[in-house]
């Protein structure tokens, strides 16, 4: 686990989730997002989720690991920097490729900055997609070496959850991570897989959790010929969906209520109720 030393305040505040179908060109991807994330501040939010490969979606796998950056230095973190401290917002960074030990790899990285623009929490995409379905076949092994910890941030919002698009399917991830106030699934599902599961996957994960859920989603149709299945939503501890976009660039947004959501963790502790802490 990590956190930062910020104390979770008590106050209604508004969340926020960019739809984007990004394509090869870093540049133009990082203006898009910028314009929808200004888009989201004139709205009110004070957190803004990004999607999966926000900065790029290449016409090949392993474009990704030709813009790489280390960690702390790029114009994609520099990006992200920059933007929460103009804001005064605090940003999650859907994934950033990063330098890997491999030289043919990424890490798949969630980055987490607050409204100062600091960096302050860094999750590696732990489940790596995998799919031969028809004409569709990804194997995102070939490009991206997983990261193995589970991470969660402390931010003015309560404590999040940081999670990557495959990890969905995994809910002891989420059970790891203990009590958090917030979920956050950045993903770039496939529009076969994302008709099938997305959503009743999001409002499981929320339920079970009774947390909120913000998943920003790549969604439409991209350079590469891949299909993106969107359907961005924030959804709430109680599984509402509070807001949602099924296709094309946008903003979701959503209003996070802590009182509400401790009031339904009293009315139904299921939290307190686990018995099975782990097997093997």
């Amino acid at each position: 686990m990590s956190a930062t030393n910020t104390a979770p305040k008590q106050e209604i505040v508004k969340i926020a989730a960019i739809q984007m179908a990004s394509g090869p060109n870093v540049a133009a991807n990082l203006s898009e997002a910028k314009r929808l994330i200004e888009t989201a501040v004139n709205q009110g939010a004070r957190l803004v989720v990004l999607p999966e490969y926000f900065a790029i979606m290449g016409l090949n796998d392993t474009d990704k690991v030709a813009v790489r950056e280390q960690e702390g230095s790029g114009p994609i973190q520099d990006f992200l920097s920059s933007t929460a401290k103009k804001n005064k917002i605090w940003i999650i960074g859907g994934t950033v490729p990063l330098v890997s030990q491999f030289p043919n790899k990424v890490r798949n990285s969630c980055l987490v900055y607050d409204d100062r623009g600091k960096q302050v929490a860094r999750y590696d995409k732990i489940h790596l997609f995998g799919l031969d379905l028809g004409n569709e076949h990804y194997h995102e092994e070939n490009t991206i070496e997983a990261g193995d910890a589970v991470k969660v941030v402390e931010t003015p919002f309560g404590s999040v959850g940081l999670s990557v698009c495959y990890d969905l399917r995994f809910p002891e991830l989420y059970r790891a991570m203990g009590k958090v106030n917030i979920i956050v699934v950045p993903a770039a599902f496939t529009d076969t897989t994302g008709k099938a599961h997305w959503e009743t996957l999001i409002r499981a994960r929320a339920i079970e959790n009774l947390s909120y859920v913000i998943a920003p989603a790549q969604g439409g149709y991209h350079v590469s010929g891949r299909e993106t299945h969107g359907n961005t939503m924030i959804v709430d501890p109680w599984g509402v969906i509070l807001d949602r976009l099924p296709r094309g660039s946008g903003v979701v947004i959503a209003t996070m209520n802590p009182k509400y959501q401790e009031s339904l963790r009293k009315s139904l502790p299921a939290l307190k109720h686990r018995t099975i802490k782990s097997v093997g």
